[in-house]
């Protein structure tokens, strides 16, 4: 039963993840125009940057936890102070931040009515391109879906084996 219960745990991680994504989304969306903020200068576009939360966790215990036994056929062998990362056991547990992306640059634009605009007329406006954050809405959108699925699958499975 557990490993119904971790499924559902790491779907939920992927809807917390594609939450995180399509508010960035938004975010960059609503902002496409936003030529001043508190910082000074344009929008910059934001995304969510996904990284595995390490855990260093001694290597004797990701094997144990992999089932495997250790034979120590040198002295030398396993000191116990080299760690790496796990590798087993909680695997739905991600780090997502969302940050200004540093490829993100500025379009110069025409227009010397606007209040921005610089002595030729350039008013630097947010590199938001609404089509391609509209791809990365219905990814993150469909990624959402699919974890959500897979819940609700979990969940008829969970269902089912309490009936037989």
């Amino acid at each position: 039963m557990s490993g119904l219960f971790s499924s559902i745990e790491i779907s939920a991680t992927g809807l917390t993840l594609q939450r995180k994504k399509m508010d960035a989304v938004s975010e960059n969306i609503a902002n496409a125009e936003t030529t001043r903020t508190e910082k000074g200068g344009p929008y910059r576009r934001k995304r969510v940057i996904v990284s595995e939360a390490v855990e260093n966790v001694p290597f004797k215990t990701v094997m144990a936890r992999a089932g495997a036994r250790l034979v120590r056929t040198d002295a030398r062998h396993l000191p116990g102070s080299r760690k790496m990362s796990q590798e087993t056991g909680d695997i739905s547990k991600v780090d997502a931040d969302t940050i200004e992306d540093p490829a993100s640059s500025y379009r110069m634009v025409h227009d010397p009515g606007h209040p921005d605009a610089d002595e030729e007329g350039f008013v630097k406006m947010p590199d938001v391109e609404i089509v391609n954050e509209m791809v990365d809405m219905i990814a993150a959108s469909r990624a959402y879906e699919a974890n959500t699925m897979a819940i609700l699958t979990s969940k008829e499975m969970a269902k089912d084996a309490l009936e037989i």
